[in-house]
């Protein structure tokens, strides 16, 4: 009997570590200085999700003037980090939506593309963490790029889409999905999307983080004090890659997770559009929905995101933009 009730526990001590290391994918953290020039700014990433949640009317798929207002906003940071971005247009019922996209290292490089959507779902929603702060964040990257001037290796793609909300949501009217297709029927060699979807808003109370999973509990924080990468079921060894750069920035902590689709939030970003065209893509976020109460809602304004925190996610991804 006690044999059996030994090999019982070692099962069970097996099957938890297994899905630990499936969930969770840790890896050793590994120091990596970041040069003073390359720090994210607070001050800075909340100005510019002021200026975006400002917008009135909204940057909602109707509001085309909202839109086109905020990409010109985007395009001049874009050219005073020093790139000459570039506009990728598209039409949609008749009218005209925009991708900016800011490019850094040798242009036929293999390139890494870091994006985050402008658009926001719905009237009377200033959608400061969703997606201002994604946008902040790549302007802030853009800003830092120019101010240490790393000896890249790959093509950076620092890139505003649009249209990534509703009634656009998982249709190749996203502009994410205009620039996915565009990538794979040229045979782009992409080594990695990062889609950055809201990334401002932290929570320290017990209990003020929720999972789609009642399972993901037993390996994930109760509370919503972390950054989470997320990837497919067999992109465990790039979101492995992203963590470890991530990790190496600073003390914020860093949570990953690796499924299939079929897993409740694990698509619903500008990932998605890459991932039907079979391109490497994973997605960095503060969780959306399962931990910030305003998601979606007229609410999700400025004063409610975390700026030091938020900076420390900047950083992080600073790490990959120069060194994945």
């Amino acid at each position: 009997m006690l044999s059996l009730i030994l090999a019982a526990v070692a099962a069970c001590l097996m099957l938890y570590g297994g899905t630990y290391r499936f969930l969770r994918n840790p890896v050793l953290l590994t120091a990596s200085p970041v040069p003073a020039s390359a720090k994210a700014d607070a001050d800075r990433l909340k100005s510019h999700v002021e200026v975006l949640a400002a917008s009135q009317p909204s940057r909602a798929f109707h509001n085309v003037t909202a839109l086109n207002a905020a990409a010109d906003y985007v395009e001049a940071e874009f050219k005073a980090a020093g790139c000459q971005p570039s506009r990728e247009t598209f039409d949609v019922g008749g009218n005209d939506y925009h991708n900016i996209v800011c490019s850094f290292g040798p242009r036929e490089a293999p390139r890494l593309i870091i994006g985050g959507h402008y658009d926001v779902d719905g009237d009377n929603n200033p959608g400061a963490d969703d997606n201002a702060s994604a946008v902040a964040g790549v302007l802030e990257l853009a800003r830092m790029i120019k101010a240490a001037k790393p000896e890249l290796k790959h093509r950076l793609d620092l890139v505003a889409f649009t249209l990534e909300e509703l009634p656009n949501f998982k249709t190749a009217n996203m502009g994410s999905y205009f620039l996915a297709h565009n990538l794979a029927a040229d045979n782009a060699d992409v080594k990695l999307m990062i889609s950055v979807e809201m990334i401002g808003f932290f929570a320290d109370a017990p209990g003020s983080q929720s999972y789609p999973l009642g399972l993901l509990r037993w390996f994930y924080p109760d509370r919503g004090n972390f950054i989470g990468i997320v990837g497919q079921s067999f992109d465990r060894s790039l979101v492995a890659r992203v963590k470890k750069l991530m990790q190496s920035s600073g003390d914020l902590p860093v949570y990953s997770i690796n499924g299939p689709e079929l897993v409740p939030g694990i698509d619903l970003s500008d990932h998605w559009s890459f991932w039907q065209h079979e391109l490497p893509a994973v997605m960095v976020t503060d969780t959306a929905f399962f931990r910030n109460p305003n998601y979606h809602q007229p609410s999700d304004t400025p004063e409610t995101l975390d700026y030091q925190r938020m900076a420390k996610v900047v950083d992080g991804l600073y790490q990959v933009a120069v060194n994945f």
